[in-house]
């Protein structure tokens, strides 16, 4: 069964209303703070395996949207990003930054140590590690391929989407149920504004529910931003393809707009904070939305125990380390759970659900301005240069030759 892009764009809004009524109806999903593209685009991803094991019909969505959102999203952070702001919270940056490594090395060692331990190529560790974890299906499934290509592994590619599908998945139902914990530390009660918690601002980026006023002016004028940005970063993700400084390519949009909102800051002509607030969560939802509801799910079920196994410690890891590492090397605050949230998202999935995680928490505690300053440029920028890196070093040991 073939589903348009008109069609999938219905679908993926109708995951979004799901989602909405989940949350609202099921105690439960407001309690662990479960984001509502998740909630939603979980059940569909259910339903459409449900077809595929049960009635034999494959749902296939047209996904020709899905790049454009998460590139739009990645814009609109961009954007958003104020390098002054940035360079008031470097030292807070730089100490999160060096928590994320950590943990990208620690991943790739586990991975690797367990593969070793059920006799599989230590090459699954790594794809169980930060290549698909951290880097998401499109590093992986580039890794998995010049794995299968230059050292013979095969199914690398596969695997690697079904570990990226994993840790997309959990990585969007931690970051609740880590906050919440986290959140019992700080003093909070159910309901309350967290202590620490930054002053309500009904515009801010952080708060997707909020109405936010603009003019069509101010929104044509935001969406021609967007476009200039998506058209010259994808202009150099092609220029820089195959050398040294390779990136993806909504790495070099997100640049592109940093450069953009920036020089027109300089030049008296700031951009309209609300529109892209507005675009901003709009194309971060329905890319959530597309993103869960196109899971394959029956690969997680041909993953081999050994690689099941190293995904499950994953995640125990992931949520040992924000609670033990992340949270107090941040400075065991509401600052610090929402970055916690966050790096659950991303340490596991992708920048998008690290996001969604940190909106559903400030949704409910408060508003974390510094931790929406740090996590996108860290997740979206630094972490990819530095997973590459990891990587590149972790194929330099022996048991690799």
């Amino acid at each position: 069964m073939n589903v348009k892009v008109y069609g999938t764009l219905v679908v993926a809004s109708l995951v979004l209303l799901v989602g909405q009524w989940l949350v609202a109806a099921v105690p439960v999903l407001r309690k662990w703070t479960i984001p509502e593209p998740v909630a939603g685009g979980i059940v569909a991803a259910l339903i459409v395996f449900g077809l595929h094991s049960g009635a034999h019909v494959d749902v296939v969505f047209d996904t020709s949207l899905q790049a454009p959102l998460m590139q739009a999203f990645f814009a609109t952070i961009g954007l958003n990003a104020n390098l002054a702001n940035l360079k008031h919270g470097g030292p807070v940056l730089v100490r999160f930054l060096a928590v994320v490594v950590t943990l990208l090395v620690l991943q790739n060692v586990l991975g690797i140590a367990l593969a070793m331990a059920f006799g599989v190529d230590p090459l699954f560790g790594l794809l169980g590690g930060s290549v698909s974890l951290a880097g998401g299906h499109g590093t992986g499934a580039a890794w998995g391929a010049v794995f299968t290509e230059h050292h013979g592994l095969q199914s690398a590619t596969e695997a690697a989407i079904a570990c990226a599908t994993f840790g997309l998945i959990m990585g969007g139902i931690l970051g609740g149920p880590v906050a919440q914990h986290l959140m019992k530390r700080i003093g909070a009660q159910d309901g309350d504004v967290a202590p620490g918690a930054a002053t309500p601002d009904p515009y801010a980026f952080e708060e997707p529910k909020a109405e936010q006023p603009t003019t069509p002016g101010a929104f044509i004028n935001t969406l021609t931003l967007i476009a200039i940005s998506l058209a010259l970063g994808d202009a150099l993700s092609g220029l820089i393809a195959g050398t040294a400084f390779e990136l993806p390519t909504f790495v070099c949009v997100l640049f592109v707009a940093v450069l953009l909102a920036n020089g027109l800051a300089l030049v008296g002509r700031p951009v309209a904070e609300h529109a892209v607030a507005l675009i901003g969560n709009v194309s971060l939802a329905l890319f959530l939305a597309m993103a869960l509801m196109t899971l394959r799910l029956w690969d997680l079920a041909s993953l081999a125990l050994p690689v099941f196994t190293i995904l499950a410690a994953q995640t125990l890891l992931m949520v040992v380390y924000a609670i033990f590492v992340t949270f107090r090397a941040m400075g065991a605050n509401y600052d610090a759970v929402v970055l916690s949230a966050g790096h659950c998202g991303f340490g596991l999935g992708a920048t998008p659900t690290a996001i969604a995680n940190m909106q559903a928490v400030t949704a409910r505690f408060g508003h974390s301005h510094l931790a929406f300053l740090v996590v996108p440029m860290v997740a979206a920028f630094f972490i990819d240069i530095a997973n590459a890196i990891t990587i590149k070093l972790f194929l330099m040991l022996p048991i690799f030759h």
